[in-house]
């Protein structure tokens, strides 16, 4: 090529023993938008700070699409997220992010994630939220990891409490016009090597992507 690649994450591949994980590309979120559509949770709930599975049929997989370009098209050393499409069997079953602000400095990571409904109840969400947190760990240095669930999203809540998550507080948030509490979690590396499956993840592509991501 004669220059460095412009855009590294391209070639960034996470692997469990189930799952593969890989940065937002437009081929992969057209199959991510299609699990939307086919039900990411029950309609009397709403596990999402952003309620966005509310959104109009019509207008849903715009939004979402137009969602990740604009994070892809924000990333920068200094305030990034990178979504990894999970895929189980080649297809797209959902989405993990990972964020990072000032992670030169704060070495902290905070996570999201969702998984159509067809898919959940076979540990799929643990074993791609471990996926990324031994990517923070072991390849960025992270030296802490957050997250946060309302209290009636038990799947979230399971997941976290598995890793070693801890509980960080509470903040009261607006869902649904309603003043809900959400539980904050947090989780160090210490903890996690307590808590780690016995399995590590095939890393493939993350040299040239640890500048981008202020750990180089």
């Amino acid at each position: 090529m004669g220059y460095p690649d412009p855009w590294p994450l391209r070639s960034l591949v996470l692997r469990t023993p189930r799952l593969e994980l890989r940065p937002d590309d437009d081929a992969g979120l057209d199959e991510l938008v299609a699990e939307a559509y086919a039900g990411v949770h029950p309609p009397a709930e709403m596990p999402f700070d952003q309620p966005w599975t509310d959104a109009d049929p019509r207008y849903l997989g715009r939004g979402s699409l137009q969602h990740y370009w604009q994070q892809r098209s924000a990333l920068s050393p200094e305030s990034w997220s990178v979504h990894f499409l999970v895929r189980l069997d080649g297809r797209v079953v959902g989405v993990q992010s990972m964020s990072g602000a000032r992670f030169a400095v704060t070495r902290e990571v905070s996570s999201g994630s969702w998984i159509g409904m067809r898919h959940q109840g076979r540990g799929l969400g643990t074993e791609m939220r471990a996926a990324i947190l031994m990517f923070a760990f072991d390849v960025l240095g992270a030296g802490s990891a957050r997250s946060a669930a309302f209290p009636d999203n038990p799947a979230s809540l399971a997941v976290s409490r598995r890793l070693g998550y801890l509980p960080d507080g509470t903040e009261i948030r607006e869902r649904h016009g309603e003043r809900v509490r959400q539980v904050r979690l947090l989780l160090t590396a210490h903890r996690f090597a307590e808590h780690r499956p016995p399995w590590r993840p095939e890393v493939t592509g993350a040299a040239a992507c640890l500048g981008l991501l202020g750990a180089g």
